[in-house]
C-alpha cells in the first residue's frame, strides 16, 4: 500500500522491518512524501539541463555567422633605398705539378690578400676565408686509347669573402686584392647593413595598400567598412633593383661597380569587419 499524502503525525505501518524476526516498526509519512518530492526534483533538474544545452548551442552557432560578415585582402608594400654594403667573393687558384707547390702559391696569395684588406681598414670580421680545396689534374680521361688516366698535376683554391661597409673603397679594394693575386672572382652583391627602417616603411605601405583595397571593395558592394579585425604579416625580402647608378669613386680610381638600388618588400593579409 502506498500513501501518497497523509495528515501531521501520520504514520505507515507494516512497511519497515526491524532487527527481531517478523517485527515491523512504523514508517513516518513524511518519508514517502519526501520521496515523491525527490523525482519531481529529478524530472525538473533533466528539463532544465536540456534547455540550457539546447539555448548554449544556439549561441555557439552565433559567431560562425558573425565570421562571415567581413572582407579579407591582401596588401603589399615596397620601399627602395641605395645599398650601404656590398659583399665581394674572390678566389685564388694555383696548378703545378706537385700538391705542395701548388697549395704553398695559393696560400701566400690569400695571404697577401688578407694583409692588404686589413691595411685598407676592413675590420676582421668582415673578412672571411673559406672553400679551401687540392683536387687532382688528370690527363687521358677523354682519350680513346686504352690506356688509364694518369695525375699529371694538383690545382689548389681558396676564396674569401669580404664585405666593404664604406663602398666609396669598393672599387680600390677590388683593385688592390686582383694585383695581390686573386684570379677568381665569385661575384658582388649589394646591401643594407640594417634593413628594420627599410621594412618598417614596406609594412606601412603594405597595410595602406590593404586598407585602401579593402574601402574600395565595401564602396563597390555598398557596405560599410568597420574595424580590422586580424593582420598577419607573411614577411618579404631584399632584392637588388634593375635600375642602376654610377658608385663616385676616389682620385685613385679602380674598377668601375654600380650599386643600383635596394628595393624590401613586406606582404599581409587584413580582415575587416562589415559594420552593416
Amino acid at each position: 500500500m502506498q500513501t501518497l499524502g497523509c495528515l501531521p503525525g501520520e504514520i505507515r505501518a507494516g512497511t519497515r522491518r526491524g532487527k527481531e524476526k517478523g517485527a515491523f516498526s512504523p514508517l513516518p509519512c513524511t518519508d514517502a512524501t519526501t520521496h515523491l518530492e525527490s523525482k519531481q526534483t529529478g524530472g525538473i533538474t533533466l528539463k532544465t539541463l536540456a534547455f540550457l544545452a539546447a539555448m548554449t548551442a544556439a549561441v555557439a552557432a552565433l559567431p560562425a555567422y558573425a565570421e562571415e560578415r567581413r572582407i579579407t585582402v591582401g596588401g603589399t608594400g615596397t620601399a627602395l633605398t641605395a645599398p650601404d654594403m656590398a659583399t665581394i667573393t674572390l678566389g685564388v687558384t694555383n696548378q703545378d705539378a706537385q700538391a705542395s707547390v701548388a697549395m704553398q702559391a695559393t696560400s701566400d696569395a690569400v695571404t697577401q690578400i688578407l694583409a692588404r684588406l686589413d691595411e685598407m681598414g676592413l675590420e676582421s670580421r668582415d673578412v672571411q676565408t673559406r672553400d679551401l680545396s687540392l683536387s687532382p689534374v688528370w690527363s687521358g680521361r677523354n682519350s680513346s686509347s686504352n690506356a688509364p688516366p694518369k695525375i699529371t698535376g694538383f690545382t689548389a683554391s681558396n676564396r674569401v669573402s669580404v664585405r666593404v661597409r664604406d663602398l666609396d673603397n669598393l672599387g680600390q679594394i677590388m683593385d688592390a686584392v686582383i694585383q695581390d693575386g686573386a684570379n677568381d672572382f665569385g661575384g658582388l652583391s649589394f646591401g643594407v647593413q640594417d634593413p628594420k627602417p627599410l621594412e618598417s616603411e614596406a609594412r606601412a605601405k603594405a597595410v595602406a595598400d590593404a586598407t585602401e583595397k579593402a574601402q574600395q571593395l565595401a564602396q563597390a558592394a555598398g557596405i560599410t567598412l568597420g574595424p580590422v579585425i586580424s593582420i598577419n604579416d607573411h614577411g618579404g625580402g631584399i632584392r637588388p633593383k634593375t635600375q642602376m647608378r654610377e658608385m663616385a669613386m676616389s682620385d685613385a680610381g679602380g674598377v668601375p661597380v654600380a650599386g643600383g638600388e635596394i628595393s624590401v618588400s613586406v606582404n599581409i593579409a587584413m580582415e575587416f569587419e562589415i559594420a552593416d
